[in-house]
């Protein structure tokens, strides 16, 4: 049954690496300046995608690895809410969970980082660009054939230290990440979408519970913020109906303006060789539809095709104990 009840502590779920605890902090610290009467709890918690730092997600279940504990803790009790990246949220929630809210948009754009060249045009051919995403991956290929793309995992500090220990001539990484942990100095350029199109929620946080949990979501309710929230359906809906996952390089990015929503997106082969993009407007009140839509043009457009090569291609997640 529903619970109706105020609660008059909650436990929130998160990840323990830095960027997630700031994440949770900041969901913390804006609960307790709305109810300043409850008492409100961090759960730290290390899942398996923070576990496995040796293979690329798309080989290991994808980003879903990073919310499952998170989830299981939810579903038992342990805890009430759970912040995330929302792009690290797969795009079919699970039976009897819900995001209780969408928080207003940081940066979206990915940032080009390096010590040595200020631009990602100004890289010499044979340049060993780091990204942690196939998304990037495929862009960067496409973009610019001549540089070696390599995969980057771990934190945020873990990638800058092996930038600074010259692994990489750069390396992308989500400028929302970086302003976040305060190293927006480290951002040697930021990438428009034009040339990065971002991830799908990429910069904005969602807040899960468990979809019985009408106390919570009702209490989320000041942090939910509808245009964000609009745009980030709108990415997800196209993503959904393309079969989105970390296996599969696509971007999709929304952004309002006025009274009419922009919607871009892409699917290519990881080598960057074949993409499709296209993009669509239409009202925000319609961001679900337009997202399928949009979808729908990508496969019309070939999309369907790479898709099938991509599944054909896949393998069997690595398993790890």
């Amino acid at each position: 049954m529903p619970n109706s009840s105020t609660p008059n502590k909650i436990v929130i779920a998160t990840r323990e690496s830095a960027l997630a605890l700031w994440q949770a902090n900041f969901i913390r610290d804006r609960l307790a300046e709305l109810y300043p009467q409850m008492e409100f709890q961090i759960s730290g918690m290390t899942t398996r995608g923070d576990q496995i730092l040796d293979v690329t997600l798309s080989k290991i279940g994808g980003k879903g690895l990073f919310i499952k504990e998170l989830e299981q803790a939810l579903e038992d009790g342990r805890a009430d809410i759970a912040v995330h990246s929302m792009k690290d949220v797969p795009m079919d929630m699970p039976a009897g969970f819900a995001l209780a809210a969408i928080t207003e948009r940081e940066d979206p754009r990915d940032a080009f980082v390096s010590n040595k060249y200020a631009r990602l045009d100004a890289l010499p051919p044979g340049s060993v660009v780091g990204t942690s995403s196939l998304r990037r991956e495929s862009q960067l290929r496409a973009r610019f054939p001549h540089l070696q793309v390599q995969p980057l995992r771990g934190n945020v500090q873990t990638r800058l230290r092996k930038l600074d220990e010259g692994q990489f001539a750069a390396i992308i990484l989500a400028a929302a990440g970086l302003k976040r942990l305060g190293l927006a100095e480290r951002i040697t350029a930021l990438l428009s979408p034009d040339l990065s199109l971002p991830a799908v929620g990429q910069g904005a946080l969602g807040i899960e519970c468990r979809a019985d949990r009408s106390d919570l979501i009702k209490l989320m309710e000041p942090l939910h913020h509808i245009p964000t929230a609009r745009c980030v359906e709108a990415e997800r809906a196209m993503s959904r109906a393309l079969g989105g996952s970390c296996e599969v390089p696509l971007g999709g990015f929304a952004e309002i303006d006025g009274h009419v929503l922009r919607l871009r997106g892409f699917v290519a082969s990881q080598d960057g060789i074949r993409m499709v993009s296209d993009e669509l407007n239409g009202s925000p009140d319609d961001c679900a539809s337009i997202g399928a839509q949009l979808a729908k043009n990508l496969k019309a457009k070939g999309a369907e095709e790479i898709l099938v090569a991509l599944e054909s291609k896949a393998v069997d997640p690595v398993s790890h104990p």
